[in-house]
C-alpha cells in the first residue's frame, strides 16, 4: 500500500507541475496502456505521450479528495480521486487509475479521467 500511495503522490505531483519526464515514467511503457481523458481517447503509451507533450502547462493546479487506494495482492492497485481546479464551478472531476507492479516499479496501465456537474452543488 506504501507503494503505490508514494507513486500516486509522484504522479499527483508531476501532473500539477507539468513534469511530463515523471508522467511518462509512471505510465506503462506499451502499445496496450489506456487512458480516457475529458475529451480524448488515447490508445498506447504513443498517444498518451504526444497528449502530454502538446498539453497546456496553465491551469493544472487543482484539489484532490476522497481518494481511495486499494491494492489486491502485491502487484495491482486500483486509485480513485475526485478533484476541482480554479475556475470549474459546480462541476468535479473524477480520476481512475489502474497501477500495476511491473520490473521496472509502479505503473498506471489503465485510468480514465472526467468531469460532471458536482452532485453536492
Amino acid at each position: 500500500m506504501a507503494e503505490v500511495e508514494a507513486a500516486f503522490a509522484r504522479y499527483e505531483q508531476a501532473l500539477v507541475s507539468n513534469d511530463v519526464a515523471v508522467l511518462d515514467e509512471l505510465f506503462w511503457d506499451d502499445g496496450r496502456t489506456i487512458r480516457y481523458g475529458g475529451g480524448e481517447n488515447l490508445y498506447g503509451i504513443g498517444e498518451i505521450r504526444a497528449f502530454r507533450n502538446a498539453r497546456s502547462p496553465q491551469g493544472l493546479m487543482r484539489a484532490i479528495s476522497r481518494t481511495v487506494i486499494t491494492t489486491f495482492g502485491t502487484d495491482f492497485a486500483t486509485a480513485s480521486t475526485l478533484f476541482v481546479r480554479e475556475g470549474m464551478s459546480g462541476k468535479v472531476g473524477r480520476q481512475q487509475q489502474t497501477w500495476v507492479r511491473r520490473p521496472e516499479g509502479w505503473r498506471v496501465v489503465a485510468a480514465h479521467v472526467s468531469v460532471i456537474a458536482d452532485p453536492g452543488a
